[in-house]
């Protein structure tokens, strides 16, 4: 897949890096040239541009980006100019750093739906979920286990647990099912919420837009994320 990574500070670098290991064409920018020289060897490409400025900002190659992180950690403002410059050459996948809770509320404003605080998450984190299509969450338990979040992919919808065999065919446990709801915002924005259903009912069909919480093996999770999105 390939990135731009707008702000290279400590969380900005750090993702940028764990993203071209993991396989992906990232490109880096900031406004500091020093930045740039100190990363151009690290990362896929490293261009010094001055993330509030539209008109640079539009030679950056969009049409053949999936996903555009705008990482700027230092600067509310610059953080939010690049946001609205961003959304609107970019309306695909945009992800953008709160820095506080009204730097967040700003973000939801302005339609943003996954925001980052790297305060409370980690860089390796984000590149896994980046990664692996339909991977919300990560709590890694161990070197060799998890619990992961992942989208239910389009060839379970309207299937069982049962039907499934999470446990039998993938060797992954079900721990929970996390229904995603609607409600307004104070800006009267839809903001999604999570509920958690609890103890799963293996009867009941699964719905588009479920979230499932699986626990096992790394490389069990990795093999059924890519298998059951390989074949939709």
């Amino acid at each position: 897949m390939k990135y731009i990574v707008i702000g290279l500070g400590n969380f900005g670098l750090a993702l940028a890096e764990k993203l071209t290991k993991l396989g992906n064409e990232v490109i880096g920018v900031d406004s500091s040239m020093t930045k740039v020289e100190s990363v151009k060897e690290k990362i896929s490409h490293a261009i010094c541009l001055d993330a509030t400025d539209e008109y640079t900002m539009g030679g950056l190659p969009y049409k053949d980006t999936d996903v555009v992180v705008i990482a700027i950690g230092e600067n509310t403002g610059s953080n939010i100019m690049a946001t609205a410059i961003i959304k609107k050459l970019h309306p695909n996948r945009i992800i953008s750093r709160a820095i506080d809770p009204l730097h967040e509320t700003i973000l939801e404003a302005m339609d943003i739906h996954t925001i980052i605080h790297p305060e409370e998450e980690t860089a390796e984190k984000w590149a896994k979920k980046l990664s692996l299509k339909g991977l919300v969450e990560s709590f890694e338990l161990s070197g060799k286990y998890s619990i992961v979040e992942i989208r239910l992919p389009q060839k379970f919808v309207g299937k069982s647990p049962v039907e499934i065999e999470f446990r039998a065919k993938y060797n992954l446990v079900l721990v929970t099912v996390i229904k995603i709801l609607a409600e307004k915002s104070i800006f009267g924005k839809v903001k999604r919420v999570n509920e958690v259903q609890g103890v799963v009912n293996n009867e009941t069909p699964l719905e588009k837009g479920d979230i499932l919480v699986l626990y096992g093996d790394n490389d069990d999770i990795k093999s059924f994320i890519r298998d059951s999105n390989s074949e939709e």
